[in-house]
């Protein structure tokens, strides 16, 4: 009871540790999920399996797709960043306006 015990005091760390830093950044940077793709990968490799080689395996692989989903996430993040960037500066363009004497806009 007290290895069980153990493991979900981890987990339960892990996954809070997981969500403080879950904000859109377009910096390349995932070690986050890397790190908690690990941690993971190697708590239920180690549940699975009872032994030191299945949590290590785990963590292996873990950490490999954990990698993956971070650098996914930032190529929709970067994706993201772009559009909103050019959305922003062709509405600049189009921001300054007068109303004429007919009732229209007329943009500078």
């Amino acid at each position: 009871m007290n290895r069980l015990a153990n493991i979900a005091a981890i987990a339960v760390i892990a996954l809070g540790a997981g969500t403080l830093s879950a904000t859109a950044a377009c910096n390349n940077d995932a070690s986050t999920e890397t790190v908690l793709g690990a941690g993971s990968g190697a708590l239920v490799g180690g549940l699975a399996s009872h032994s030191i080689v299945g949590a290590a395996v785990g963590g292996v692989a873990g950490g490999l797709i954990g990698n993956s989903i971070g650098h996914s996430n930032n190529r929709a993040d970067c994706r993201r960043a772009a559009r909103s960037q050019s959305y922003r500066e062709s509405r600049r363009d189009h921001d300054d306006y007068y109303v004429g004497r007919d009732g229209r806009r007329h943009y500078y």
